[in-house]
């Protein structure tokens, strides 16, 4: 019988492990160095549908350019997944409550260990494995690429090698036989049975040599300064190239070394929700996210009893191979607070 409602605080932990994806250059042989995000001035044009009488539009922006000398890009991140009973952080009563805390702790425990035998997760490992093998995680840098090479590697010894480029992004059946053994090491690692330390390493070729500008992720700045374009995520911090020997005069500020975030590799991986209800209409699957928030058609494809909200009361009758016990099992790792109460 489903529970009425959750408990005050309800907390999960997440269980993905995932370190950001790093940019380096592909030089010759096999040699590599950082891709540099760097800070810069420009003078473009007032492109908007406002009226301008200043028809320059001088900025400051970021940008992250391979080496002049680089034959391609290799962008790279490590991944480990925590046993799914692990995922829970907290479940309580929230200041003088009465929810019947012990028993969705039970209801939630067993709906875990149900899950870790189930067929439903070794789909959801198949899906990872998918999304890790079709570079869907690289985002703009993949729709600019001629050819993409995965290779994932499993404490250090390669297991895996995908032409990304030719692995599905949109379905989720016909898995190759590589798929299905990184999915089954991902199972294995989410159900306790191993724990796989997993490096994900893709080399880009982007059809062409040199200086060309490649994406990693942006940052939010809440008070950008006037005449700044564009904030680029980046690690290990850089130093200023000067134009002249007056320290003031700056001619590009390196930043430091171009990486994608975390969350947006995370964002990617989990990006296999087929299972909402309007997926035959909208045809694209969404990342795994409480209420199918989705940032590219600004809208949440799942409200009411889609909502993992909802299917969280009802986790002491739910199948974990049904579609909402699927979605379960990935909100689960997705981590979240799922708690009842508003305090």
């Amino acid at each position: 019988m489903p529970f009425k409602k959750l408990p005050g605080v309800l907390s999960l932990t997440r269980g993905l492990m995932i370190t950001d994806a790093v940019f380096e250059n592909q030089l010759k042989g096999s040699q590599r160095s950082p891709v540099e995000v760097t800070r810069h001035g420009i003078r473009g044009t007032q492109n908007i549908a406002e009226k301008f009488t200043e028809v320059s539009n001088i900025q400051q922006t970021e940008t992250a350019k391979l080496d002049p000398e680089a034959q391609g890009m290799v962008v790279s991140f490590g991944i480990s997944f925590l046993d799914l009973k692990d995922v829970l952080f907290a479940c309580a009563s929230s200041k003088g409550g009465k929810d019947d805390v012990a028993a969705y702790r039970l209801a939630l425990q067993d709906f875990i260990e149900r899950a870790k035998t189930s067929d439903g997760l070794q789909e959801i490992g198949r899906r990872f494995a998918r999304n890790i093998a079709n570079g869907r995680w690289l985002w703009r840098n993949r729709q600019l690429a001629e050819s993409i090479e995965v290779t994932v590697m499993k404490d250090g010894e390669s297991c895996a090698s995908f032409q990304a480029l030719n692995v599905p992004i949109i379905h989720f059946n016909d898995y190759t036989d590589d798929e299905t053994m990184l999915g089954r090491l991902i199972a294995q690692s989410i159900t306790g049975e191993s724990s796989s330390r997993l490096t994900v390493e893709a080399r880009i070729d982007f059809g062409i040599s040199g200086a060309l500008e490649v994406f990693p992720s942006q940052n939010y700045v809440e008070r950008k300064p006037a005449g700044f374009a564009r904030p680029l995520y980046y690690v290990r911090s850089g130093e200023s190239r000067k134009r002249s020997s007056n320290a003031d005069d700056l001619d590009i500020r390196v930043m430091g070394q171009a990486a994608l975030r975390d969350q947006k590799v995370s964002n990617a991986l989990r990006t296999f929700d087929t299972w909402y209800p309007s997926f035959a209409d909208h045809g694209q699957p969404i990342a795994v996210e409480p209420n199918g928030a989705n940032l590219g058609a600004q809208r949440f494809f799942r409200e009411g009893a889609a909502s993992a909200f909802k299917i969280a009361l009802r986790l002491d009758e739910l199948d974990p191979n049904s579609d909402d016990g699927m979605f379960m099992v990935s909100a689960l790792m997705r981590g979240g607070v799922y708690s009842g109460s508003k305090e």
